[in-house]
């Protein structure tokens, strides 16, 4: 496994490269980047056919600073020294575990509160320079893809806490046991947590800002998949979990092309610490599944692709609101169901047993025909009100 991005990196070039930035993480961050992208290029293309308009938002230029905006500025500055010159004065220990130094409260004091002090002014000049005898209010044009610096924020927030808070509802003992280490970890992230709460917030922001939410769903669709699937790459490089139940049956002649580690896999070096030791391993992740898995990452991974090519070669052809969204709810839920049937997961006692992604994704294809259904019959309509 390539717990870290230094593992990543090493293995790459062949030098030992201590990073200790997890490539789980990295995954995550690269697929928020894609999903913007995506949604940008969509909101782009949808509004040069005129499916999306630009809108005028009132602006209030030249205003004289406060202690709002120093302060603002100054804490924010404040993080910064704090963090950056503890962790450059600890480099070692820094590129070893980061995520110990950031998810904490070590810092160097003197240098936050210099950085502050310096960020605060700073914001607080700059602002005095452009102010005006009198404020004006201007009406400011804006195109719908500007705004997805600040979609992705508000996903990015909403979609983690959620994933966390279900991911922790799910294995509630683990929870019970550890929960700051739940709360803090890179790892330990349940997708549809983080969909059912970054579309509730989406949602509230597109509609203050008078767009289409069902419009601006179909054009994150398919970013949504690709940023899924990137998800589970990251999955697999770091070994955090996700894998299936136990696969010790012998690898079918017609499937003698496929590598093995695609047929079944025992996550050496996982980030979770699951397995027994390795013989003569030193030092972090040194654990081996005893019997090897269903590498499941890796069959999300290439069915989210699939499924991300199929809805980019139709989304030209499907103009009417809601309907791409729920094309997508319809391949994502089938995905996970059927993926279910061989993944390890915490079951509730309920039917015989029953995975918390099951019911979710059962609820989602439900939802994405009734939606197919009911989206498909209604006519073409302007995307913002």
């Amino acid at each position: 496994m390539l717990p870290t991005l230094g593992h990543l990196l090493s293995s790459l070039t062949g030098n030992e490269i201590m990073l200790g930035f997890p490539t789980f993480g990295l995954l995550v961050a690269l697929s928020f980047i894609a999903a913007a992208m995506v949604l940008g290029k969509e909101l782009k293309r949808k509004e040069s056919v005129g499916l999306f308009r630009p809108f005028y938002e009132k602006m209030t230029v030249g205003e004289q600073p406060n202690v709002m905006d120093f302060l603002g500025n100054g804490l924010f500055g404040f993080f910064l020294g704090f963090k950056i010159v503890h962790a450059f004065m600890h480099r070692a220990e820094f590129l070893h575990n980061p995520a110990d130094i950031i998810i904490s409260v070590q810092g160097n004091w003197p240098a936050g509160i210099l950085f502050g002090v310096a960020f605060g002014a700073w914001s607080y000049y700059q602002k005095k320079k452009r102010a005006l005898p009198v404020p004006e209010i201007k009406n400011v044009e804006v195109h719908p893809y500007e705004l997805v610096p600040t979609i992705t924020i508000v996903a990015a927030i909403s979609g983690i806490i959620g994933a966390k808070i279900f991911h922790n509802l799910e294995y509630w003992e683990d929870f019970m046991a550890d929960p700051i280490g739940g709360l803090t970890s890179f790892s330990g992230l349940t997708f549809y947590g983080g969909l059912i709460f970054g579309a509730v917030a989406v949602v509230w922001y597109v509609r203050k800002k008078g767009m289409n939410p069902f419009s601006v769903a179909d054009c994150v669709a398919p970013g949504l998949i690709l940023a899924y699937a990137l998800g589970r790459m990251g999955c697999q490089l770091s070994g955090d979990g996700d894998w299936g139940i136990a696969n010790t049956a012998p690898k079918p002649g017609f499937l003698a092309w496929l590598p093995d580690w695609m047929w079944a896999f025992n996550y050496p070096h996982n980030v979770a610490g699951e397995g027994v030791p390795i013989p003569g391993c030193v030092g972090e992740y040194c654990n081996v599944l005893p019997v090897p898995v269903w590498p499941t990452p890796i069959y999300e991974t290439i069915m989210g692709l699939l499924i991300f090519a199929f809805l980019w070669s139709i989304r030209k052809k499907v103009d009417k609101p809601g309907l791409m969204f729920s094309i997508y709810l319809i391949f994502n839920g089938i995905e996970r169901f059927l993926i279910e049937q061989i993944r390890v997961n915490s079951e509730y006692n309920i039917l015989g047993g029953i995975t918390q992604a099951e019911i979710i994704s059962f609820c989602l294809i439900i939802l994405g025909v009734v939606g197919t259904w009911y989206f498909s019959r209604k006519k073409t309509a302007a995307t913002r009100s």
